[in-house]
């Protein structure tokens, strides 16, 4: 007979050999937490014109604001005629669909080495410590046109902790203590996503990890009624990540023919990486992929993947870690290289999206993109200046080819509000009680200089 924690034990060590989930059964006995975004219906795929989309790229270590902020600008103002900072002059030609915000503050996150969950949560975040309320990519994630997957997180780091941690949740949350994981193996995304239209070895073992898990999920859903009232919630809980899991895949098997003009090549930067930065890559393409497929329509990206980690071997840096952030990032030839490298990302997205049409224009017309740090301004901060980078403007919602500098007196709540507004969905506050809002946000609702 299985008592209740060697049947946990055995679940969690079947779900992380059969898709890479960093679930210990420690943590899943202490609190409720949520191996997958919960799951809504479909609706229609690429191609309708209501649709709308956003992704969130955040960078470990911090985000200088010498280092995306051209020299000239001491105010508020337009960006044409101005040349941009070495570091996102790769982002040159793009500043007509660029805004950026420099003067939000986060000090109530207590960032320190990095916010946490407190980064894209707007309250107080630290390492180990669980997410207190939903983010503001997963409530948008909500209220953006439905998909199959409402929303995909996936995070980049060095090449021997993707591989050790496939998974980890430090970003993103649907609710107080349950943690969104992001996903860091290419291999295991790649078969979550496309496993259901390959052939091979890929094919054979997503079909081995779907029979695991659906005979996983008949164990675990007929183990609850003996546990303890108490624990049964938890436990149910544990039981829909599965139920969640084999449900995106069946709905994936639904669609496709579709997504068989979607699906990246599998090269050999999958299973045999050089560098790390082959993951970061491969990872980038399944994002955008899954973006114009119409699979999701939120992504979180996390370089560093929200801790102080994070390495670029690929591009020649030999630094890594928790190093990187005790240098200088203005001037530095190691930061230019690596936000460069994050520039071009950003233009790779912009520029897939661009080439799709989608209603009386492009993909890239109806996206935003909210570049920033999970620890403001730099590694060892205070959360005092918080310098935002957007791009595109989400149909006509957001200003763009303009600087804005404000005072440090509105939180970064106060654009996750704007977020909030410029969706569709507007409110007076995110995740700020008025209590609260007395001591961090002298004004009230979205940020009028970031709104049409």
């Amino acid at each position: 007979m299985l008592n209740r924690r060697n049947l946990l034990q055995g679940m969690a060590a079947g779900a992380s050999a059969a898709f890479g989930l960093s679930l210990f059964p420690e943590q899943l006995l202490a609190a409720p937490m949520s191996s997958a975004t919960p799951m809504r219906g479909a609706s229609s795929l690429s191609g309708a014109s209501s649709s709308k989309r956003i992704i969130f790229f955040l960078q470990n270590q911090g985000f200088d604001p010498a280092t995306c902020i051209p020299e000239q600008m001491k105010r508020c103002g337009s960006l044409a005629g101005v040349k941009l900072p070495e570091p996102i002059s790769p982002l040159e030609p793009f500043k007509d669909r660029m805004h950026i915000i420099n003067g939000l503050h986060g000090v109530h996150t207590s960032p320190s080495h990095s916010a946490f969950f407190g980064a894209l949560g707007g309250y107080r975040g630290s390492d180990g410590v669980p997410p207190s309320g939903p983010t503001i990519d997963y409530e948008l994630s909500k209220v953006l046109p439905q998909t199959l997957l409402p929303h995909l997180c996936i995070g980049m780091d060095s090449i021997e902790n993707m591989m050790t941690k496939p998974t980890l949740a430090t970003l993103s949350a649907s609710g107080a203590g349950q943690p969104i994981f992001m996903h860091s193996n290419p291999n295991h995304l790649y078969q979550m996503l496309y496993g259901g239209i390959s052939t091979g070895e890929i094919r054979r073992q997503h079909e081995a990890r779907s029979n695991l898990l659906n005979q996983i999920e008949l164990m675990a859903s007929a183990g609850a009624e003996s546990l303890p009232a108490q624990d049964r919630q938890r436990y149910g809980q544990y039981v829909q990540g599965f139920r969640d899991i084999n449900g995106l895949r069946g709905r994936l098997e639904t669609v496709a023919d579709h997504l068989q003009k979607f699906a990246p090549e599998v090269d050999s930067r999958y299973t045999k990486p050089e560098f790390e930065t082959d993951w970061h890559d491969v990872l980038l393409d399944l994002g955008i992929s899954s973006l114009i497929s119409g699979i999701t329509n939120t992504l979180t990206i996390g370089s560093g993947r929200g801790e102080i980690f994070g390495a670029w071997k690929g591009l020649g840096i030999a630094e890594q870690g928790h190093n990187l952030g005790h240098m200088d990032q203005p001037g530095n030839p190691i930061w230019i290289k690596i936000r460069q490298y994050n520039s071009r990302m950003l233009v790779r997205i912009m520029e897939k999206l661009e080439s799709v049409p989608e209603g009386r224009g492009t993909m890239m017309d109806n996206t935003l993109i909210v570049y920033t740090s999970n620890n403001a301004d730099k590694q060892h901060t205070n959360g005092a200046n918080w310098p935002v980078m957007l791009l595109g403007n989400l149909d006509g919602a957001v200003k763009t080819g303009c600087f804005t500098q404000l005072d440090g007196k509105r939180p970064i709540n106060a654009l996750y509000t704007s977020l909030l507004h410029a969706a569709g969905a507007p409110c007076d506050r995110f995740n700020m009680t008025e209590q609260l809002a007395k001591k961090f946000d002298s004004g009230n609702g979205p940020l009028t200089e970031v709104l049409t």
